[in-house]
């Protein structure tokens, strides 16, 4: 009767250490599946529309940048890894450094889609900015 009190509180310990094991592992894969999915650095190209010239910017995420009159930061970006048609997007805030007014910040604040560059589009008279990756 002892060495069967003794079984049952070994099996006993033995499941709870395997399900504390599997509890884990399962935390801990959806952890480094939510950090992969989100990047360090977005490319935007940012066209010209008087000389009707692209140029290629790389940015890390915080980082402020200055392409000619513009300050560009990139807050966030983001690759969409469980659809069958993958998204990637990108928060970005973009000031325009000519213009003095206190009530516009931000001539661009929000979300930038790959797929989609019109669904939230950048409305500049001299600029044209759209994502091309983040990783």
């Amino acid at each position: 009767m002892n060495k069967l009190k003794k079984n049952i509180l070994a099996g006993k310990v033995n499941f709870i250490l395997i399900f504390f094991y599997f509890f884990l592992i399962s935390t801990l894969s959806s952890v480094i599946a939510l950090e992969s999915s989100s990047g360090r650095f977005i490319e935007i190209k940012i066209l010209d529309k008087v000389s009707s010239k692209t140029n290629l910017l790389k940015l890390t995420i915080g980082e402020e940048k200055k392409f000619q009159n513009l300050l560009i930061k990139s807050l966030k970006c983001k690759n969409s890894e469980f659809d069958d048609n993958p998204e990637i997007t990108a928060y970005i805030q973009v000031q325009d450094m000519l213009n003095k007014d206190n009530n516009e910040v931000f001539i661009f604040n929000g979300w930038t889609f790959l797929s989609s560059p019109a669904i939230n589009p950048f409305d500049h008279p001299v600029y044209d900015i759209w994502l091309t990756k983040c990783y």
